[in-house]
């Protein structure tokens, strides 16, 4: 029976810990590796839904994307909502590990899919120098940003899109960075002769600044475009582990 420390050590190898940012903390959270994995949950973030879903299912093992704990631990009072959530973790023996930026980063397992999702051409989508996580790709045909803000909508079925631009621009070449858009990557997306930004999160003066460049964006949803990587990530695990059951869960329907 596959333990807790089989799968953790095999997401650590397709997305290595040691890649993610210096200010993130991704890892083991709570509970502990050497134990049997009954079953698994993953969630973008940790929420009562997602411990919820845990206890329901008997599972002993919850991944996120989003780590619980950045930082220093000031309270674990039930009063405070991170304490409460580690509270609900160790009261309830589940282990908790999360992958972050280093998952981002894991381009085969994250904005790979994510492009491919937004209807990109297979053969099309790779990365560009200067930019560790994101992806370049290519649409069958060009089309309206108008038309292409309806198909991210539906192919991320989200409650909606925003952009600066006029919707009756066209485009073809694009570069989506699931997340959040770094403005340190203007010059090398420009480079890449893409015509869009897609991400989940850009400041408006960086679509100012891309506009200036003449780079259309979509801002798409945080939620949006990085559940996409936990949902795939279910998808690779259930193939290396066919004996355990994962289960995912969407957010906050059934709140604790």
């Amino acid at each position: 029976m596959a333990r807790i420390k089989d799968i953790t050590d095999y997401i650590d190898v397709i997305a290595p810990p040691e890649t993610a940012e210096d200010w993130d903390n991704p890892g083991l959270q709570t509970g502990k590796r050497d134990q049997k994995v009954t079953s698994v949950v993953l969630s973008l973030d940790v929420t009562s839904s997602a411990i919820q879903k845990c206890v329901e299912t008997g599972s002993n093992l919850l991944i996120t994307h989003h780590p619980l704990i950045f930082g220093g631990i000031d309270t674990v009072s039930e009063e405070d909502t991170n304490g409460l959530l580690l509270s609900l973790l160790i009261r309830n023996g589940i282990t908790y590990y999360a992958a972050h930026t280093n998952l981002d980063k894991a381009n085969e397992y994250s904005n790979f899919v994510l492009a491919s999702k937004l209807g990109a051409v297979p053969e099309s989508i790779r990365t560009i120098d200067g930019v560790d996580y994101g992806a370049y790709y290519e649409l069958p045909e060009t089309v309206t940003l108008r038309e292409y803000m309806q198909s991210i909508r539906e192919a991320l079925n989200s409650t909606g899109t925003i952009s600066i631009n006029n919707p009756d621009n066209t485009l073809r070449k694009a570069f989506v960075q699931g997340g959040s858009f770094e403005e340190d990557h203007i010059p090398a997306v420009l480079e890449s002769g893409a015509d869009l930004v897609v991400s989940g999160e850009i400041k408006h003066h960086v679509t100012q600044l891309l506009a200036h460049k003449g780079i259309l964006s979509i801002i798409a949803g945080h939620n949006a475009t990085e559940r996409v990587f936990v949902e795939n990530l279910k998808v690779v695990l259930e193939k290396q582990f066919p004996e355990v059951s994962f289960y995912y869960d969407e957010g906050y329907e059934n709140m604790l």
